[in-house]
């Protein structure tokens, strides 16, 4: 039998409990609201949708920031990095011509709530100076 994981500290209970919120905000920007206007007009109900389970995994990731399995360390950064590589390049192509709808506006606020969400989960990652041993995650 092994011991429990040490309860996280602030700042990665903090993460874990952003990592939750970001997971409701992008529900609701990404699905309720798009759902709701088209209702609204007449329009198919999914026509503004963007699909995929992006909130899912940040909510695996905040759950597993709280219970500290072994693999949270290795998910942080994987999700991170693909996270923020992926968010890049859509800025990329999408401010080389920027389109500035009420959808894609919506699309590029919660990117950018992400974005943030995800540079700060790697920052945590990162050793901590005094002890290059020590880590918050």
């Amino acid at each position: 039998m092994s011991l429990p994981a040490p309860q996280p500290n602030a700042w990665i209970s903090f993460l874990a409990h952003l990592l939750f919120i970001l997971a409701a905000w992008t529900l609701f920007i990404k699905y309720l609201f798009p759902m709701g206007y088209s209702l609204a007009y007449g329009e198919p109900w999914a026509r503004y949708i963007y699909w995929d389970l992006w909130p899912l995994a940040h909510v695996w990731l905040g759950w597993a920031l709280l219970t500290r399995p072994r693999y949270t360390r290795a998910l942080a950064v994987g999700m991170s990095v693909i996270e923020i590589l992926i968010i890049c390049t859509l800025f990329a192509g999408f401010l080389a011509d920027p389109e500035w709808t009420i959808w894609r506006t919506n699309w590029f606020v919660n990117k950018v709530f992400v974005l943030t969400c995800f540079v700060l989960v790697l920052a945590a990652t990162v050793p901590i100076q005094k002890n290059r041993k020590e880590r918050p995650l």
